[in-house]
């Protein structure tokens, strides 16, 4: 069957996951709670697929997500989240995973997510694509910030009370190249041109205070 590496900050979550997917077949070759640690691994043991929660709690799935996209990872990605929110569904189908499962679906619908990413298809769990759906449909005006992952909301915050690329980096525990690169994107899906212009959206959307 397949090999598999967990992300999830809840030991006991892992263990389930573990049991589950062993007696189904698979080959769980690692399992971390930390992005920075998966990372290293992931790189070292190559697995076909990596199962990912977005809330690790002071860290961020969409963190690792990114990392496995600019590193031109081969492995597969399939998201086994609480969050039911349409715009995570969409940024984590944007940001190249093949899958995303609601944690509390059935085993099945899980196995079938694994399936799918090894094979080279998308996978939408149970309820997962009339969320995705929505972003599509709906009709009022979205929010500037909606564009942004939790992370890049996250450096935002820190970039306009600012806080130099290594701060944020230390306090996140990312190169300054990377949290660099988190800036300019989100930049770039702002429409704004540089840090004094990013300040004054950020007072307009009550980021900050004046």
């Amino acid at each position: 069957m397949s090999s598999l590496y967990l992300v999830d900050d809840h030991q006991i979550m892992r263990e389930g996951l573990r049991a589950l997917l062993e007696t189904a077949g698979h080959v769980v070759v690692g399992e971390s709670a930390d992005p920075t640690t998966a990372l290293a691994e992931l790189m070292q043991l190559n697995p076909e697929v990596l199962l990912l929660d977005l809330n690790l709690g002071a860290r961020s799935g969409f963190e690792l997500l990114a990392e496995l996209a600019r590193r031109h990872l081969p492995t597969r990605c399939v998201v086994l989240s609480m969050s039911a929110q349409p715009r995570q569904v969409a940024e984590v189908l944007r940001m190249g995973a093949s899958a995303y499962v609601l944690k509390g679906s059935a085993g099945s619908d899980l196995m079938s997510a694994i399936d799918a990413a090894v094979h080279g298809k998308k996978y939408l769990g149970a309820g997962v694509a009339d969320l995705a759906l929505q972003i599509f449909t709906q009709n009022e005006p979205v929010h500037p910030l909606d564009a942004l992952s939790p992370r890049e909301r996250q450096i935002i915050t820190m970039v306009v009370k600012g806080q130099s690329s290594a701060e944020i980096g230390r306090e996140l525990h990312l190169s300054p190249k990377t949290v660099a690169t988190y800036r300019s994107r989100l930049m770039a899906k702002l429409g704004v041109s540089d840090v004094p212009e990013l300040v004054r959206f950020a007072i307009r959307q009550k980021l900050i205070d004046a």
